[in-house]
């Protein structure tokens, strides 16, 4: 079953993380991609630009609204995306706590609820 990892932390400064605790987060983040890869649980996964860089699309009222930025105004901010394919919930929390980012953020786990995979919108089979 697949599940998303959502990285959600404070967006730092520019330069307010030293160049060297930047290399050291992005030597365990390769570590940690690679085990999921060599593991062959990963789906793909993202590592989003700051939330300035954000629109924000809606259709609620009917109308179509943009909007500059996230939609929720948050201290945390979603700053990656890692989606696995594992065989239950269980798996996929050990996995996020393997998750180098959860040492200064938070992991949310969410199962996928639908996905497109050869051009087909798919049900993953539901185990827990």
């Amino acid at each position: 079953m697949r599940y998303a990892l959502l990285l959600h932390n404070e967006e730092p400064a520019p330069g307010e993380i030293p160049a060297d605790e930047m290399g050291e987060m992005q030597r365990l983040f390769d570590e940690y991609t690679k085990a999921l890869e060599q593991a062959g649980v990963l789906v793909g996964a993202e590592v989003l630009r700051s939330s300035d860089a954000t629109t924000t699309v809606t259709r609620r009222t009917g109308t179509t609204q943009i909007q500059d930025g996230p939609f929720a105004a948050t201290k945390e901010a979603l700053a990656g995306v890692f989606f696995i394919d594992v065989p239950n919930a269980d798996a996929a929390v050990a996995w996020a706590e393997r998750c180098p980012g959860a040492s200064y953020g938070s992991i949310e786990v969410r199962p996928v609820a639908t996905s497109f995979v050869n051009g087909a919108w798919t049900v993953p089979d539901r185990t827990d």
